[in-house]
Order: structure tokens, then sequence, then C-alpha cells
């Protein structure tokens, strides 16, 4: 199962959600999306994480922050939940077992609604080196120059009515 994304209300708030279906144990997969190691693959910035709820965690060396930002674990259920807060987002990923297999949800409750449709495409950029990880092939994550290109997603968002507007990195 992939989703191309989903524009969302949660809570009352703007969000995006995507939702993917992987052939591999729940345990890979959480370890790909809640442990720095992992998370270097196809995460946009390089995480320092305090597993536990109420631990920060840091995000640093993304091309699009001016620097080292930080936020708040809000959920941390291993090997089924972690959520964070992130500037004025969350980012929500739960992973659930599906037979051999394991569901990953990403959920980001944005801040503003006029972010979504680059959200979205940032998030598909991501899952894709998500994915490539998950496989066993290189991944070098989103701003690799081997990484999927942002702005066909992002177009194609805009294009399908997913709310825009926002500034654009780069």
């Amino acid at each position: 199962m992939t989703d191309h994304g989903t524009y969302v209300e949660h809570d009352g708030r703007p969000a995006v959600r995507f939702t993917r279906r992987y052939p591999h144990p729940v345990e890979r997969v959480w370890a790909a999306v809640s442990a720095p190691a992992g998370l270097r693959h196809w995460f946009p910035s390089r995480v320092e994480l305090e597993p536990r709820v109420g631990g920060r965690i840091a995000f640093r060396d993304d091309p699009n922050l001016p620097e080292e930002t930080s936020g708040t674990v809000l959920a941390y259920d291993p090997p089924r939940a972690l959520a964070f807060t992130w500037g004025g987002d969350e980012l929500h990923l739960t992973v659930e077992p599906d037979g051999e297999g394991a569901v990953l949800t990403l959920l980001n409750v944005l801040e503003a609604r006029d972010t979504a449709a680059r959200n979205a495409a940032g998030w598909t950029v991501c899952l894709a080196e998500l994915e490539k990880h998950l496989r066993g092939d290189a991944a070098d994550g989103p701003h690799s120059a081997a990484a999927e290109p942002w702005r066909e997603h992002y177009a194609a968002y805009v294009a399908a009515g997913v709310p825009s507007g926002a500034p654009i990195p780069g």
C-alpha cells in the first residue's frame, strides 16, 4: 500500500498524512523511523533524540534551516509510536504490524495551512529515501543528488488542490 499523501484535518488543524506498507518486520521499520542511525538515511535533518515523552529532539544539518532547532517528544511507545514538535508543526510516526510486514503512518500536523503542498512534497521525497533504505539500497537522504526531484512533487500537489503558498526553500 502506497498513498501519495492526503490533506486532512487533525484535531482542527491542517495536516498531511501518508501511509506506507513495507514487507519488513515492525522492529526494522521502527528502527528506521525512530533511531538517529535509521533517520539519517531519509529524514531531512540530522536528529538527536532523548527517547522519552518530554525528551528533547534536536534537528541540525538541514540546508533549509538556518540553524539547529529543537522540539519536544510528545509520544514514545516502542515499537509503535513516536511523535514530536518541530517548530510549530507536529510529526506523528506510527508503526503497526500487518501480516509479515508493517504499516507506517506519517502525520505532519501543520502550523499553517499554506504549508501543506510544500511539506507533502518534502515527505514524498523523504519516504522514497526511506523505501530505498528499507530495501537495502543506498539512501543518501532527501537532499542528495540521487533523491527524487522535490519541485515535480510540489507542482503535482499544487495542481491537485492541496493548500499552498508558503515560502519555498532554496
